[in-house]
C-alpha cells in the first residue's frame, strides 16, 4: 500500500466549509504516482514514454472532510489483468475513512493506439500492493 499525506488548501473548500467533492479525484491521482513509476520511472508525460490510460473511475463519499487537518491517501491494487489493473483508494482524516474509490487503468501504447500486456516484472511489483476488497475501509 502507498500512503501519501495531502493538506487541504483554502481553495479546496466549498461554501459549506468542507472539502469540495471535485478535489478527491486529484488526491487519488497523487496516490497513484507510486504505481505510475513502475511503468514510467521518471513520470515523463511525453506521448512516446507514458504507458497508462485511465478507463474508469468511481468514488464514494463516506463523510465530510474539512480544512485544517491533513488527509492520508491510501492507494493499493485490487485486481491485475493481462493489460489492465484496478487500483483502490481511500482518504482518511482524523483516523476516519472519508472517501473511497477505484480506478481501472490500462497499459497502453499511444503510438499504436492499443492496449498491451503488462510486463511480468511490473505485475510482480503490483502484486506487492494487492489487497482483498474486504480490507477496504479498515484502519
Amino acid at each position: 500500500m502507498f500512503k501519501d499525506c495531502v493538506t487541504p488548501r483554502f481553495g479546496n473548500i466549498d461554501g459549506l466549509k468542507h472539502v469540495n467533492n471535485t478535489v478527491v479525484a486529484d488526491w487519488f491521482e497523487i496516490g497513484r504516482n507510486g504505481i505510475f513509476r513502475y511503468f514510467t520511472p521518471d513520470l515523463d508525460l511525453s506521448y512516446e514514454k507514458w504507458k497508462l490510460i485511465m478507463v474508469r473511475t468511481e468514488f464514494d463519499f463516506v463523510s465530510q472532510m474539512y480544512f485544517g487537518e491533513d488527509v492520508e491517501i491510501r492507494t493499493y491494487v485490487l485486481k491485475i489483468g493481462n493489460s489492465s489493473f484496478t487500483t483502490g483508494h481511500e482518504a482518511w482524516q482524523n483516523g476516519e475513512l472519508k472517501s473511497k474509490g477505484k480506478a481501472v487503468i490500462v497499459h497502453y501504447d499511444f503510438i499504436e493506439k492499443k492496449s498491451v500486456p503488462i510486463p511480468n516484472e511490473i505485475k510482480g511489483k503490483l502484486r506487492n500492493h494487492l489487497i482483498d476488497e474486504t480490507e477496504i475501509g479498515k484502519p
